[in-house]
């Protein structure tokens, strides 16, 4: 069955480069996180992704300039298919460098990634194909995790670090199996609910160019630091647009590596909280209503490794929960 199916997936990829050349365009946004980045982006080198060839996808690496932007030693040894563009920002938003890089992508389909800190498994692009062939109006997303076995912006109160997260992914031997990350990581809060209850975004959304288009890219009325929830309102837009399919790779996933982000970093918890209900609020002005997340018809695709197992009895879990207390209401 394997067999046929992986024998299907070359046939229509073959169709979709006979027709289309590119079939996705991978955005990834970098900022103040050299060692993070060139992490992430190893993670999308076709020695490390599974299935595909580099003729099959590009990669664009947009950096806002600062003080510490990835090193020019890496940059020159790219493959063919990556590109880096370093751009001056004068607002503390990803919003222009992403639409910057929407702009510039030269993919029939165009995945996002506004953390440049975030992992990859190894069947990412692979799987974003198959996600697009089943639909031409595909909306694919991937879930999302933290390294280490608590949320980063509690884990960092007791201590943990870059150095602590350098030996988690040495316990690993990463990057030799990408899908060893499950075994030193956990949900991350916007997907904590598991694989079968709403998500509130995704740090890997692909699209057609088409519906980029529709939906006039990422919003950039939301101005504050880190771009505020504008992932999670482009993720909502995105799922909610009529006539879209929302297909999900529960078997694979983004992983955040620590870099004292925005919302994970290690400021006070009560400064952070101050800052996540003033870009709520920013949301309920820019959309005169409360931040919800999407309900979808979701369709899942893709394999489920050994390493992601528990992920997936821990989403059931609270799946039949939901249920049970639905029930007794």
């Amino acid at each position: 069955m394997i067999s046929r199916i992986q024998h299907a997936f070359r046939r229509c990829l073959s169709g979709a480069r006979d027709h289309g050349g590119l079939v996705v365009s991978f955005v990834v946004i970098v900022y103040d996180m050299p060692e993070q980045a060139q992490n992430t982006i190893r993670s999308l080198f076709v020695d490390y992704q599974q299935g595909v060839r580099p003729e099959d996808y590009e990669v664009l690496i947009v950096e806002n300039d600062s003080a510490n932007t990835m090193p020019e030693e890496f940059l020159a040894a790219l493959p063919a298919n990556f590109s880096y563009h370093l751009r001056q920002e004068s607002q503390p938003t990803p919003v222009h460098a992403i639409n910057y890089g929407l702009e510039h992508a030269r993919g029939a389909n165009i995945c996002v990634m506004i953390d440049g800190a975030r992992l990859l498994t190894p069947g990412i692009v692979k799987n974003t194909i198959r996600g697009h062939l089943l639909s031409p109006r595909a909306v694919v997303t991937a879930p999302g995790y933290h390294l280490g076995h608590e949320l980063q912006q509690k884990a960092v109160g007791s201590g943990y670090d870059v150095a602590q997260e350098r030996t988690l992914m040495n316990s690993i031997a990463w990057p030799e199996d990408g899908y060893r990350l499950f075994e030193i990581a956990c949900f991350s809060g916007s997907c904590a609910a598991g694989f079968y209850l709403p998500h509130s975004e995704s740090n890997c959304i692909s699209m057609p160019r088409e519906l980029w288009r529709a939906l006039r890219g990422y919003d950039a009325r939301f101005d504050m630091r880190g771009g505020g929830v504008v992932n999670l309102d482009l993720y909502k837009r995105a799922c909610e647009y009529p006539g879209v399919t929302h297909v999900f790779l529960h078997g694979e996933g983004t992983f955040h590596q620590f870099h004292g982000g925005v919302t994970t970093g290690g400021e006070e918890a009560e400064i952070r909280q101050k800052f996540i209900t003033a870009i709520m609020e920013q949301y309920r002005d820019i959309r005169g209503k409360k931040f919800e997340a999407p309900l979808t018809d979701t369709v899942y695709l893709g394999e489920i490794s050994d390493h992601a197992q528990r992920f997936l009895q821990l989403s059931s879990s609270n799946k039949l929960e939901r249920m049970k207390n639905s029930a007794e209401m």
